[in-house]
C-alpha cells in the first residue's frame, strides 16, 4: 500500500489503477467524473505512478501544495510533520475533496 503525503492510498486511485492496468475504460469513466465546473480533464490525463514517484503524476498531484510541502520538508507523509494537521494546506485539501478517510490513515500513522 502506497500512502500519499495527504493520506490517500495511491493504489486505490483510479488514475494509478488506470496506468498500472492500462485501462482505457477506467480512464474515460474517471475523466468524465472528475470534469466539473468548466474544468475539463481528458482520459489521456488519467495516469499516475503514485505521489512518491518520480514518474508520471496526475496534473492535480503534480501541482499539489500538500505534496510540494511534504517533499520540501522531506517527510514520507504529513503525519511526520509537527504542524499536522495544518489547516492551510492539508485540511483544506481534505475538505475540498471530501476525503475524511485520508485523515484516519494519517492519524493511525501518527500513533
Amino acid at each position: 500500500m502506497e500512502i500519499a503525503f495527504c493520506g490517500l492510498e495511491c493504489t486505490k486511485c483510479p488514475a494509478y489503477i488506470s496506468k498500472r492496468d492500462n485501462n482505457q475504460e477506467l480512464r474515460e469513466k474517471t475523466a468524465k467524473e472528475w470534469s466539473s465546473g468548466g474544468f475539463q480533464i481528458e482520459p489521456d490525463q488519467i495516469n499516475c505512478d503514485g505521489c512518491h514517484s518520480d514518474g508520471e503524476l496526475l496534473v492535480f498531484c503534480a501541482q499539489c501544495n500538500v505534496r510540494n510541502c511534504a517533499i520540501e520538508k522531506d517527510f514520507d507523509t504529513c503525519a511526520d510533520c509537527s504542524d499536522y494537521p495544518c489547516s492551510d494546506k492539508l485540511e483544506t485539501l481534505w475538505n475540498n475533496l471530501s476525503i475524511t478517510h485520508a485523515k484516519a490513515i494519517l492519524d493511525k500513522l501518527r500513533n
